[in-house]
């Protein structure tokens, strides 16, 4: 019996959230039932997740787009379609632009694309508009949180939105609590020193002058705090000169992209996150699963994931005063942090499994081939 071909087409698989979600859905797909395969527009980048499935056998066309419009795409895309014969075809982020024909002439049996971020902000306006055709040629939006799910139907007027939160490798963050001191010890910081991590792409959606302005403040009240930048992106430069003007160089360290994360959140106290917007974070679910406690922008499902008061604190974007006043009650209260944390991770082992996620996925599958009589 032939098994169900499931292709998965991105951008690239660069460090984003997007690219890690989707290299945990086809490494989880049953192996029985999927053969699974991916394109990246991109050629190869050098990271973790190209590795991962590298070595997990997954194979991967690299299609060698140009920056910008790239209307090659459309060939080699259709050459890929033609060759694979997927069953779903399974998209992520902007590639629907360079899918439209395909769609249409249904290289493909059944379309799902999975929206990471609040449609408002996911694309710019040409691609709402190519994803409102798409949506309208059959192809299945998935939500990765209840704000989403809202969002889509604002946006694109839609009636029904299937909901599938993204989910992480739980296994990564149940390290051996020895590991925070040796981390600690390595790069150089003391037991005195309570540590913040910022782990996000250092972009407008991120906010990262906001946290800056809010540690300011914080650092103000106690200098043994100590902020950890993880992550890279267009505002790094702009980042470091704002450091440098709210004179921080002692009390931020910038990590730049990392894949020793589960390390990093042993290592540290509390995570800190002060997006504008958001879809439904991996990181904020790492830092869970680690057991920190999170201080985070009310924004996107982050409210469905942190629950204020309990297992983290939430705050109202570009408000770096309640920012700040949140990282200072956590500083001032060790057994806060703890009860904080502890509950952040019993929920997160609780509902934010990658098996949960692929299952949810497979049958999401199995609906629509049923449904289309394939």
């Amino acid at each position: 019996m032939r098994k169900v071909h499931v292709l998965h087409i991105l951008p690239n698989f660069g460090f984003g959230g997007a690219e890690r979600m989707a290299m945990h859905l086809m490494l989880n797909l049953n192996k029985s039932l999927y053969e699974v395969a991916s394109v990246s527009l991109y050629d190869r980048q050098g990271t973790d997740i190209e590795a991962a499935l590298d070595q997990a056998g997954i194979r991967v066309w690299y299609l060698g787009k140009h920056l910008g419009f790239d209307p090659r795409m459309f060939w080699r895309l259709g050459k890929v379609l033609r060759e694979f014969r997927p069953d779903v075809v399974h998209t992520h982020r902007y590639v629907l632009r360079y899918l439209l024909p395909w769609i249409a002439v249904r290289l493909g049996r059944i379309w799902v694309h999975t929206v990471h971020n609040v449609a408002e902000k996911e694309v710019d306006l040409i691609g709402r508009w190519i994803h409102s055709i798409a949506f309208r040629l059959g192809v299945v939006p998935v939500a990765i949180a209840e704000e989403v799910k809202y969002s889509l139907k604002k946006v694109y007027s839609l009636r029904s939105v299937p909901l599938i939160p993204n989910g992480i490798s739980l296994a990564d963050f149940a390290l051996d609590k020895g590991i925070r001191k040796i981390w600690r010890t390595r790069e150089g910081f003391e037991d005195g020193h309570l540590l913040y991590v910022y782990v996000a792409r250092l972009s407008p959606q991120k906010d990262p002058f906001c946290l800056l302005h809010a540690f300011a403040i914080a650092v103000s009240q106690n200098d043994n705090l100590r902020l950890l930048i993880v992550g890279d992106g267009p505002l790094r430069s702009d980042v470091e000169e704002r450091v440098k003007a709210l004179g921080l160089n002692n009390y931020v360290r910038f990590l730049g992209v990392r894949t020793d994360i589960p390390e990093i959140l042993a290592a540290v106290d509390v995570f800190v996150l002060s997006s504008r917007w958001e879809g439904n974070p991996l990181s904020v679910m790492e830092a869970m699963a680690a057991g920190k406690p999170v201080i985070a922008t009310a924004v996107g499902g982050v409210p469905e994931l942190v629950k204020d008061g309990i297992s983290g604190i939430l705050v109202p974007p570009q408000n770096p005063e309640a920012l700040a006043k949140a990282m200072i009650q956590l500083a001032q209260n060790s057994s806060l942090r703890q009860k904080m944390g502890e509950a952040a991770r019993q929920y997160a082992m609780e509902y934010f499994s990658v098996e949960r996620m692929a299952k949810e996925y497979e049958r999401l599958y199995t609906k629509l081939l049923e449904s289309r009589n394939v």
